[in-house]
């Protein structure tokens, strides 16, 4: 666990503040306005969103992400979008 000067934990309104300033210097107006990556946590869902969009197999996603595949694809499947065309030269690839 991180530690403040006073060798105490940081509070969680601590990590609130500077992530909402990262937040700020980071993006756009529009962009802190929307709820994009409000959170720290947001950038977990965001690596396995692109870890599943980049066709990496669902049992080494949920392996890295700490998820059963069952949970995995119950909670992310509906971030997987995109692919049809690729997964259609796929399945027609495995029937020639």
């Amino acid at each position: 666990m991180r530690r403040s000067g006073r060798q105490t934990p940081y509070s969680s309104s601590a990590y609130s503040y500077v992530w909402q300033e990262a937040r700020r210097q980071a993006f756009t107006t529009a962009q802190v306005a929307s709820s994009l990556a409000s959170r720290p946590y947001d950038l977990r869902h965001a690596a396995v969103s692109l870890w599943l969009n980049a066709g990496v197999p669902a049992p080494e996603v949920a392996k890295r992400a700490g998820h059963s595949v069952d949970v995995l694809l119950r909670v992310y499947a509906k971030c997987i979008d995109g692919q049809q065309d690729h997964i259609n030269g796929k399945i027609n690839d495995a029937l020639d």
